[in-house]
């Protein structure tokens, strides 16, 4: 198992790609923390993970908020004993999307979740990594930073994910504390209706077709795709991986 022993915490883990993920973390031999702002889901993928004879906990977390995400690093710490990953996957979007329909205070949300959120987690996570010898650190990006489109709100969250990936991998690279990211193209997720932008069920299925259409290897990202990539970044077999934006994309970057 390539995570047996390690201690993580994984940020919107009730569904979607955190909750896949969670689920392999605990199957690679990781104790998981698993966190969110939706508790009854985030209690189920803890169940789904126990239910299996692994270790996992549930910390209720707004990742916009400075003391959450201490008291989230505290807890990890406190119940495993120690942590030696983070997965930075919660992420807020916002519908409509336009520059003309946005607010300055969804602006300044969408940048809470998605970019100062990862800024708090390290700032609590990294001093309990060096005390471990290294850590790994994951963010959520996405390919709307690599292709910006009409979003430019989420599209500019996501670049700055990058951006800020590469600046804490280069100043975290002598306390051997890896840290990357993940570009997802469109996932099956509880957000896509909401990111394709479809309002009936009729028309999500038409712009799920037309978005396959555009997809080199015919069909969209599934959660296991990330997680699959979450794991081999958590654990020692990408050890000269830092700082790196990996895209799970199907080829639409081609």
């Amino acid at each position: 198992m390539r995570l047996q022993g390690k201690v993580a915490v994984i940020t919107g883990a009730a569904s979607g790609i955190g909750r896949a993920s969670a689920l392999m973390f605990a199957d690679e031999g990781a104790k998981v923390v698993v966190s969110d702002i939706n508790d009854s889901l985030g209690r189920e993928t803890v169940d789904a993970i126990r239910a299996k004879s692994r270790e996992a906990i549930y910390v209720h977390a707004d990742v916009a908020l400075e003391q959450d995400l201490q008291c989230l690093i505290k807890s990890a710490v406190e119940t495993f004993g120690k942590l030696d990953i983070v997965f930075n996957n919660a992420a807020y979007y916002v519908w409509p999307h336009g520059l003309s329909d946005i607010s300055g205070e969804e602006w300044d949300k969408t940048f809470a979740v998605n970019v100062k959120s990862i800024f708090w987690a390290a700032k609590f996570a990294v001093p309990e990594m060096k005390k471990n010898g290294g850590g790994s650190i994951i963010n959520t990006a996405s390919m709307a930073a690599i292709h910006p489109r009409a979003n430019c709100a989420y599209g500019s969250s996501k670049a700055a994910v990058i951006g800020l990936t590469k600046s804490l991998a280069f100043q975290l690279a002598p306390h051997n504390i890896r840290v990357n990211a993940i570009n997802p193209d469109s996932t099956q997720t509880p957000l896509l209706k909401k990111f394709l932008a479809a309002s009936t069920d009729d028309q999500f299925e038409e712009h799920k077709k037309q978005r396959t259409t555009v997809i080199p290897l015919g069909r969209l990202v599934k959660p296991e795709d990330i997680a699959y990539v979450a794991v081999f970044l958590a654990s020692d077999e990408s050890s000269m991986f830092t700082g790196s934006a990996l895209n799970v994309d199907g080829g639409t970057a081609l």
